[in-house]
């Protein structure tokens, strides 16, 4: 007999199933962008810049990928030490930068775009769009459900 606090097997094998999804899919990109010698985070915030010419700051991007802020400065490092991204002095508070992506960087972006997208469809092979809506909206009503849980954690 099934107590309240136990998942359904369905419902459980369906979150197992997720997870491994979500690290094959994680594998598959590292193995991608490997090729450019890019992380697949690093490749995120190349493509998160790009398409702002006043760059974003590292709150800012650190919100777009879900990382925390050390994070993010160890990626811009690296990035800018390759010299695919450069930190800027913004206009109103001398303590902050923005980061902006670089001729080279912009170059590399458009380089791996192409690509990338032509993967993205191909794992998407045999699906409709429509199920592909209906699977990001699924799929963020599981993530607000499990941050209200970290939440929740967090508070107690």
């Amino acid at each position: 007999m099934k107590t309240a606090r136990t998942p359904s097997s369905k419902r459980y094998q369906a979150l197992l199933q997720l997870l491994r999804t979500a690290d094959t899919l994680w594998n598959s990109s590292r193995i991608f962008f490997a090729r450019w010698d890019l992380s697949p985070s690093q490749f995120n915030v190349l493509n998160l810049v790009n398409d702002k010419p006043d760059g974003m700051s590292q709150i800012e991007l650190g919100r777009q990928l879900i990382m925390h802020r050390s994070n993010v400065t160890g990626l811009i490092d690296r990035l800018e030490a390759r010299g695919l991204v450069q930190r800027k002095d913004a206009d109103r508070d001398r303590r902050a930068y923005r980061i902006v992506v670089t001729p080279a960087g912009a170059k590399l972006v458009r380089q791996i775009v192409p690509q990338y997208y032509r993967l993205a469809e191909d794992v998407w092979n045999g699906f409709s769009v429509a199920t592909a809506d209906r699977w990001e909206y699924d799929l963020k009503r599981l993530a607000a459900n499990a941050g209200k849980i970290a939440t929740s954690k967090e508070a107690s």
